[in-house]
């Protein structure tokens, strides 16, 4: 084979070489191109899930800190509505107080108030022997009414007439100073306090006590029609 066919031929195969060569690089440049097209779009979802779950986190934590920030406010506001309640409530029995002072002022309507209060006391005890207390001032009223309220208290419970000692050591607390009701000092608006004679068995019958009893029972009914 002469010189220039070798030649020719080795011409043809480096050019068969190039072109497979070219056409092997642009195989790879297209995979790489493909693959760095699909390693971006997973990086770009991947970063989008991490933006989405962040903001969702953020949100979640906006929404509890709103939810507790309202139940917060909420709980405020109940509790100056129950402190408001309370302070018309006791603003209330803070007036019956005063009123129920007046009563031993009026001393024919005191005078009954208080024999009836003994009878109702010994009614309820069902003692043959009372111990019976009151206040210092109303001692000599009291005394004046034993004998009477005994008869009755003997008539309505059918029974014999009761032994009544008169307590002349213990009395009970006074009237308020200046009528003030809110006063820390203990006292006394009325009436009487009746024990058995073993002192097992205790019935206060005071004034302050009937209020502090109606008071307490009609209480939901007071809170429903001064508040609703």
């Amino acid at each position: 084979m002469k010189d220039a066919d070798v030649s020719k031929q080795i011409q043809q195969m480096i050019r068969f070489i190039r072109q497979e060569a070219e056409e092997k690089a642009n195989e790879i440049s297209v995979a790489a191109e493909e693959e760095f097209n699909i390693e971006k779009l997973q990086l770009l979802e991947a970063e989008k899930r991490k933006i989405r779950q962040e903001y969702e986190r953020k949100a979640k934590q906006i929404d509890v800190r709103r939810k507790i920030e309202y139940s917060m406010q909420l709980n405020a506001s109940r509790l100056k509505v129950l402190q408001a309640q309370d302070e018309v409530v006791n603003s209330m029995k803070d007036a019956a107080k005063k009123a129920i002072l007046r009563i031993a002022n009026d001393k024919k309507v005191y005078k009954k108030l208080i024999k009836d209060m003994i009878v109702q006391g010994l009614l309820r005890l069902r003692e043959p022997s009372v111990l019976l207390r009151c206040r210092e001032s109303d001692r000599k009223l009291v005394e004046s009414l034993l004998e009477e309220a005994k008869k009755e208290y003997s008539e309505k419970a059918n029974v014999q007439v009761p032994q009544i000692a008169l307590d002349d050591r213990v009395y009970l607390p006074p009237q308020p100073k200046n009528g003030s009701v809110d006063s820390h000092e203990p006292f006394c608006s009325g009436g009487v306090v009746l024990a058995s004679e073993d002192g097992k068995i205790v019935l206060e019958n005071t004034l302050d006590a009937r209020l502090d009893v109606i008071f307490r029972q009609k209480l939901p009914e007071i809170r429903k029609r001064l508040l609703g």
